[in-house]
């Protein structure tokens, strides 16, 4: 990553901490602490296990793309899909970081290069299509509570505008999967070691020849998205905010706008606490109650993310020294052979 790329990164990153601490404080800090005392460590325990629920809904999604014969057991792709999200929740890079983690861990796993990268990057398009979907079925929930609100309408605005977007950037999305094989071959050669090579291209056309897998997959992470509301219907609920099942999905499309909105902020850092502290009262719930909210969320990203993060660097690890104990080795042989060939030349001179 370039210095530009990274300085721009690391003020993005610093705008939005300053963004969060300064909503915060104009909320007031006692009213957004106490509502999260109000859930407690039981209620982060909670919205915990069922962030794990819906990661093993996306993590079916993604196995669901791939041939019976080149699928992995669930347990991979679960902790591969928990490591990808961590990463982009909790790393300065954007969700191309976790795209790669996920598909380098799948590879120390057994899975070839070319159809773990391709099985990623197609994943990937589902879920783009299962968004465009949820955005949707949100944007109509959201319509029917906010159209006469004079703070809903630039809101319902941009969700029009993604979802007029979606469909032309899901197939150019998968215009470059295909037509940019030859780059992403180069990367996974950077990225991937060498001998689990094979043809992204190959491999990408596999994947969406089958519309039946597409299907399912996108299905689950349609499943995944309206989930994914839960963890606000929960959040509220467990400090004391009345909101419905129908509520909860409106706001999560609206905050899913946002954050698209936001692409280049690491982790929608503030953008996501002002989303909350803005739809909250539209949705008849205090700011200060979306804001504690917001924190709970970024509370559960830590709990969950650091121990994903710190399997991976502990499986990067082993992998690394696998590498390197198979090199010493061949180089042992290699030398064996040598001395074995000179002491055979020598004998018969």
């Amino acid at each position: 990553m370039s210095w530009p790329r990274r300085l721009s990164l690391a003020l993005a990153l610093l705008a939005g901490l300053a963004a969060a601490v300064w909503l915060v404080w104009a909320v007031g800090f006692d009213a957004v602490f106490a509502a999260i005392a109000r859930a407690g460590i039981g209620g982060l325990v909670l919205l915990c296990l069922y962030s794990l629920v819906v990661i093993a809904i996306l993590a079916l999604a993604w196995g669901a793309l791939l041939p019976v014969a080149q699928r992995r057991g669930f347990a991979d792709f679960f902790f591969a899909r928990l490591v990808r999200d961590s990463v982009t929740d909790l790393s300065p890079f954007s969700s191309v970081g976790g795209m790669v983690a996920a598909a380098r861990l799948m590879v120390v796993r057994g899975m070839g290069t070319a159809i773990a990268s391709a099985s990623v990057a197609a994943d990937a398009t589902t879920e783009m299509m299962a968004q465009a979907a949820f955005l949707a079925f949100g944007f109509a929930l959201a319509f029917a509570q906010l159209r006469d609100m004079s703070g809903g309408g630039p809101l319902l605005r941009a969700v029009v505008v993604i979802l007029l977007l979606a469909a032309p950037a899901i197939a150019l999305f998968i215009f470059l999967q295909k037509r940019g094989a030859g780059l992403v071959e180069r990367l996974a050669a950077r990225f991937f070691p060498a001998s689990a090579g094979g043809s992204f291209g190959a491999a990408i056309e596999t994947l969406y020849d089958s519309p039946g897998r597409l299907a399912a997959s996108a299905s689950l992470h349609l499943l995944g998205w309206i989930a994914s509301s839960g963890i606000n219907f929960i959040a509220f609920r467990l400090m004391g905010g009345h909101i419905g099942i129908g509520a909860a999905i409106a706001m999560e499309a609206l905050l899913c706008t946002l954050r698209s909105a936001a692409i280049f902020v690491p982790a929608a850092v503030g953008v996501q606490e002002a989303g909350y502290a803005v739809l909250a009262p539209l949705f008849g719930l205090p700011a200060e109650l979306g804001l504690a909210v917001s924190l709970l969320k970024r509370a559960r990203e830590i709990v969950l993310g650091v121990p994903a993060l710190i399997y991976w660097q502990m499986v990067e690890g082993r992998e690394a020294v696998r590498a390197a104990h198979e090199r010493v080795q061949r180089t042992r042989e290699s030398d064996e052979r040598r001395e074995l060939e000179r002491a055979v030349g020598g004998r018969r001179d």
